[in-house]
């Protein structure tokens, strides 16, 4: 760089022998190069959740587009979602979530090694959202990414921490699914009005060990050949544009496949599974996709009625409610699945709890 360019200290500044600033870092860089040639073991730690606190019920929404509480509840299986008021921020619903993962996991925020955050809707575009979240934590050593992969934004944040803490260049990453969806949703359509909620999750995922991995490959994929069936454009004042016959189709293909993909690659078959944790994108979608793979509905997390579709923040909130109600215990196999907007989707197995590693 011309010394014109650098700050006066910086251009007066002695020089600094390279091998002792790499020695010199050694300790405080986690978990180091020996550690990152291990293929390391990777579970879920610890969930979490926050929702904002208004509930808007479908009283309130009918009156908005002309049709009534029935109406909405026979089409999405919901009955009230939450909505944020315009002081809220995601990052610090996202921050909560987190601090209720990591007590849950046994993990401080200084042992963070990076915080990756699943969302399309961000406080602003910088600092990033995991940024910010990561600032409120304390987690002042970890590295910071967002994702946006609409819906499938947990999982696909979920598959980045897998990765790296698997590859063994980190031991403890924390996951965020959020979304502020009432934000860029037009209250007064028929079509997503009714749908779209805010609220956030996370998970803490683990270094566990080598052969006591509790997490499956997490399968990704896109499709954006037809990206008029749901989107949102970056315009001012741009709102989610759905066709919801053909993202519903979608949807419920999308998961299924990948569900099944999903078993695959894990060497499982259906009857293996214990609990089937899908999207919370619509109550209809949830119950097609367990209709076309032979599930029996108690096996399948339905929890949209009182929560609306939180797009990234669905995934992890549904795993703290079925960890509340009982039904995840530490070995549960629990096949995970998401699909959102691009279109993007994914699936993956997980064994619950870190086991005995």
């Amino acid at each position: 760089m011309p010394e014109e360019l650098l700050a006066p200290e910086a251009a007066s500044a002695p020089a600094v022998d390279a091998d002792e600033a790499v020695a010199a870092r050694a300790d405080s860089v986690a978990p180091g190069r020996a550690a990152a040639r291990t293929l390391q073991g990777a579970a879920i730690w610890g969930v979490g959740a926050s929702l904002p606190g208004t509930v808007v019920p479908n009283a309130e929404v009918a009156e908005r587009i002309g049709k009534t509480d029935d109406w909405i509840h026979t089409r999405t299986g919901i009955r009230e979602r939450r909505h944020a008021r315009p002081d809220e921020r995601l990052a610090d619903h996202a921050a909560t979530a987190a601090r209720v993962a990591l007590e849950r996991a046994g993990v401080e925020p200084a042992q963070l090694d990076l915080v990756i955050a699943g969302t399309l809707t961000p406080d602003e575009p910088m600092p990033n959202a995991a940024a910010t979240v990561a600032h409120a934590l304390g987690a002042q050593r970890a590295g910071a990414v967002d994702v946006n992969a609409a819906c499938n934004g947990f999982l696909s944040a979920f598959a980045l921490a897998v990765g790296q803490v698997e590859s063994g260049r980190a031991r403890h990453v924390l996951a965020i699914g959020a979304d502020f969806l009432s934000r860029v949703t037009d209250l007064d359509s028929k079509q997503t009005g009714m749908l779209f909620a805010d609220g956030a999750g996370a998970a803490v995922v683990g270094a566990v060990a080598p052969g006591r991995g509790r997490i499956g490959p997490v399968l990704l994929r896109s499709d954006a050949s037809a990206p008029e069936a749901l989107r949102l454009r970056r315009e001012p004042g741009a709102t989610i544009e759905m066709d919801g016959h053909e993202t519903f189709k979608h949807a419920v293909a999308r998961m299924s496949e990948a569900t099944l993909e999903a078993l695959a690659a894990a060497g499982m078959s259906l009857g293996e599974i214990d609990l089937f944790v899908y999207h919370q994108a619509n109550g209809r979608i949830l119950r097609a996709v367990a209709e076309r793979l032979g599930l029996d509905e108690a096996r399948v997390v339905d929890c949209i009625e009182r929560i609306g579709n939180m797009s990234a923040a669905t995934l992890p909130y549904a795993l703290d409610v079925a960890q509340a109600d009982g039904r995840l215990h530490d070995g549960a196999r629990v096949l995970l699945s998401a699909f959102g907007g691009g279109f993007t989707w994914g699936a993956a197995v997980v064994e619950w709890g870190r086991g005995d590693a």
